[in-house]
């Protein structure tokens, strides 16, 4: 009884004195921000450093390599499964409505790799570096940082289906958009946050068209949209070709991650339909808006927040999935 008495106080003690863990527990599996501290002690200094390099070159990369992670995330979890090319057993997400001549920022994604697998072969995951390179864009355009849960594996598969269905499109309505959050665990107030990574990055002509045009091709005010600023975008956008004419989201401070895109939606200048609906569709959307646009500092707390929940959409953890050697392709039995 004293030997059980004993082990009892051992074994109480040994978590009085456990450090508080950032975990986030998926299908039997962990996430955790120090997984790769003994395994791979740089990871998160050779991401810094690539990511810095490919946003100097082109400051729109910020943008890419965020939205990667959140098509990523929003078909199948956050497994990296928009990177792989196509193979005769599936189609490549590339290939979906939503990425098809948009989705970008792939070689950076292999430049990350390539440079980890030197350092640290077959040990960190394609899905794990495109969380970190999310966290490494926002910072490095001025917004917040936060701690990223580490430890996710890389899917063996892809679904075209999923990239066409489950990604919020810029005509889809309120309704629409706020049922897709919620099927990913996310709520209005991650809908409105995440839509704030629009502060940086473009949109193409084909993207908000039908905001400028009715389907005769006429002009027809929107009244949604500020009219001097839609006469601008026409100059720009005709009713007729132009597709891949890019546009920023947030023309006052098109590379800066702040908050002006919310004050952009205050004075209806959103440049998408998605965008401005957070003001005319929902009030608490609007209540939300409002607040993060006097508030740069709310705006970063609730991203950074919002950005670690969907980063730990149905992540593959365990034994599940496989440690992806080149991100483009599974590797080889």
């Amino acid at each position: 009884m004293a030997k059980f008495n004993l082990f009892l106080i051992v074994f109480l003690l040994s978590f009085s004195f456990s450090p508080l863990c950032l975990c986030h527990k998926n299908y039997g599996g962990y996430l955790f921000p120090q997984f790769y501290d003994r395994s791979c002690p740089r990871l998160q200094d050779i991401v810094k450093s690539v990511i810095a390099k490919a946003v100097a070159r082109e400051a729109r990369m910020a943008a890419s390599l965020l939205r990667l992670h959140f098509h990523d995330c929003f078909v199948k979890g956050c497994d990296a499964s928009i990177l792989l090319d196509s193979t005769g057993s599936f189609v490549s997400e590339k290939r979906s409505n939503p990425n098809r001549n948009s989705a970008r920022g792939f070689e950076v994604i292999d430049e990350i790799k390539a440079a980890v697998e030197k350092e640290c072969p077959h040990t960190v995951s394609c899905a794990d570096i495109m969380a970190l390179a999310a966290r490494d864009s926002t910072v490095i355009s001025g917004g917040p940082s936060w701690v990223v849960p580490l430890g996710r594996r890389d899917s063996l598969g892809a679904s075209l289906s999923g990239s066409n269905n489950n990604i919020p499109a810029p005509n889809n309505t309120f309704q629409t958009i706020l049922t897709k959050f919620k099927l990913q665990g996310l709520d209005i107030v991650d809908l409105v946050a995440l839509s704030g990574s629009h502060t940086i990055g473009n949109a193409r002509c084909v993207s908000f068209r039908q905001r400028l045009y009715n389907q005769t091709g006429n002009s027809q005010p929107d009244y949604t949209l500020d009219q001097s600023y839609a006469s601008k975008l026409r100059a720009g956008c005709p009713k007729s070709g132009g597709d891949q004419n890019l546009f920023f989201l947030d023309f006052i401070s098109p590379t800066a991650f702040d908050n002006s895109y919310f004050r952009n939606l205050l004075s209806y200048k959103g440049l998408l339909s998605s965008d401005q609906i957070l003001v005319t569709k929902n009030p608490i959307s609007l209540g939300l808006v409002k607040k993060y646009a006097a508030s740069n500092e709310d705006f970063f707390e609730q991203f950074a927040k919002s950005m670690v929940k969907m980063g730990n959409i149905s992540p593959l953890t365990g034994f599940r999935g496989e440690i992806r050697k080149h991100c483009r392709y599974i590797n080889k039995a």
